[in-house]
């Protein structure tokens, strides 16, 4: 059994992986720890801050192969992620993030690093099926207009934009009545299912497919 260690930034990301990941990847004989970022508790920090923790997990088991769940929409110049400022001339979101994650890897420099950010956060996956959404949300708590026409926007989810008010999590803010990330996230994401989410987010997908495979 493989054991890989996932760097949460919150509990949302962190209650993803214990429910809907670990018990997929158990199945490719893979275990997975998912710690919260130590210096936050949650969060995002710096890229040096983040760097020595996954510099740390993998010195403490030679074995053992390390990863990210951290949201691009968190992330500012001021983190110093590696490539930020450059990645910033690139006109694909997607590319972007990529050039960033090779980066992270290229200083990070150990074959068991995994780089990922998500597009644009993990919210992101919670529109890959609406009616996962309308199964487990009451309808007076649903606004389906606005609902609706954010997924009808976006053929591809991944690109659903990452300004303060229109980002993933704020736009479910503003279609569900009383929505919190956590409780609600982990039970929608749960509903739709790992496969679901897989075809619907290629960018999330690439990432998946680098965890079967290492």
């Amino acid at each position: 059994m493989k054991r890989l260690i996932v760097i949460c930034e919150g509990q949302t990301e962190q209650e993803f992986c214990n429910k809907i990941l670990a018990p997929y990847l158990v199945g490719k004989g893979i275990y997975i720890q998912s710690p919260l970022i130590k210096r936050s508790g949650g969060g995002i920090v710096s890229w040096e801050v983040l760097k020595k923790e996954i510099d740390t997990y993998l010195r403490s088991d030679s074995n053992a192969y390390v990863t990210t769940f951290i949201d691009l929409y968190g992330i500012k110049s001021t983190h110093q992620f590696p490539q930020w400022e450059e990645s910033q001339r690139i006109a694909q979101v997607k590319d972007r993030v990529r050039n960033i994650e090779s980066a992270m890897s290229t200083e990070v420099d150990n074959h068991r690093f995994v780089s990922n950010i998500v597009v644009h956060e993990f919210e992101t996956i919670l529109f890959s099926d609406l009616n996962s959404i309308t199964d487990q949300i009451d309808s007076s708590e649903l606004r389906m207009g606005e609902l609706e026409g954010i997924i009808n926007e976006f053929e591809d989810i991944e690109l659903i934009n990452d300004s303060p008010q229109t980002a993933p999590s704020k736009r479910l803010e503003s279609c569900i009545i009383g929505y919190d990330k956590i409780v609600y996230g982990n039970i929608i994401a749960e509903t739709i299912g790992l496969v679901r989410i897989r075809e619907k987010c290629a960018k999330f997908n690439e990432w998946i497919e680098k965890l079967e495979n290492i």
